[in-house]
């Protein structure tokens, strides 16, 4: 691993993390950083390089990123019916609708802000890396949560040098967060800050972004392979042995009716930062679970 926990700190998460892309043909590709009068303030960002200026999309821009859009946005649903076919593990970017409405209008649709946030709140720190127009190509940015903190990475693709550690801030300071299901494969997430500016991030696949949220608010409680049984410990490995070699590390997740759920996240082949994830759930003594009512 490129990067470690402070000693005593636990890793509950890491996931891909950009700034989001607009979803409707208004703002299709397109992210804006407003403040509450809802004006650009991305030159206000303290040493934020330049980066592109957007304008929504004109009527016949829409009908072209629409044509393109459609063969992006199969993609998922034509590898989920070949997963479901096949019998495979888990299903590639989980449950995931082609279509579906705004949760925000006003975020969504008419505008696509990826931050919000008034001056001299805490939105306004986060490190410009996030941003893919402004970082150097094959520059990659991760999410990392802990019991402590949440952390933004950076890495340089092709290089084995230790990860950039860009920016962290505490537990305490995030409010809450929110999966936004109208987004490309529903993996955009919303952290909200307790001063009450947030950022709208893309984390590659909807079980990442769901998870993220969920361990954020406090609705899930994540565990470490030690915390398991001698069965369950078991059963991953089998598990683990039936995964492509490039298989990222699995999370463990404690579920209310008390089984265990194991995500193992693998790199997708319809895109780069997209990713399939392949799961199981185990019993206290590592054979298979159902979700009980509540769980899921």
């Amino acid at each position: 691993m490129d990067w470690y926990a402070a000693p005593q700190e636990s890793i509950l998460l890491r996931s891909p993390a950009s700034f989001a892309t607009g979803l409707a043909p208004t703002v299709s590709g397109l992210r804006w950083f407003r403040n509450l009068d809802r004006a650009d303030i991305q030159r206000e960002l303290p040493r934020w390089p330049a980066g592109p200026t957007f304008a929504p999309r004109s009527t016949a821009d829409r009908a072209a990123r629409r044509t393109g859009r459609a063969f992006l946005v199969g993609i998922p649903l034509i590898a989920n019916l070949v997963a479901g076919f096949g019998g495979a593990l888990g299903s590639p970017f989980g449950d995931v609708p082609v279509r579906g409405n705004p949760e925000e209008p006003e975020n969504e649709v008419e505008d696509f802000p990826v931050m919000w946030a008034a001056s001299g709140t805490l939105a306004r720190t986060v490190p410009w890396q996030l941003d893919p127009s402004r970082r150097p190509d094959g520059y990659t940015t991760d999410a990392v949560l802990t019991d402590r903190r949440l952390v933004f990475l950076g890495n340089q693709q092709g290089t084995l040098s230790k990860a950039d550690e860009l920016w962290e801030v505490s537990r305490e300071d995030i409010s809450e967060a929110r999966q936004m299901k109208f987004s490309e494969i529903s993996a955009d997430i919303r952290i909200v800050f307790r001063d009450g500016s947030w950022i709208r991030l893309f984390t590659g696949s909807p079980d990442s972004a769901g998870h993220l949220a969920q361990l954020i608010n406090g609705s899930i409680h994540a565990l470490t392979e030690a915390d398991l049984t001698e069965g369950q410990r078991y059963r991953v490995r089998d598990f683990r042995q039936e995964l492509p070699k490039n298989a990222e590390p699995p999370t463990f997740t404690l579920l209310k009716s008390g089984i265990v759920q194991v995500d193992c996240r693998v790199p997708a082949k319809a895109g780069q930062g997209l990713f399939e994830t392949h799961s199981i759930l185990m019993s206290p003594s590592g054979g298979p679970a159902k979700p009980k009512p509540g769980d899921l």
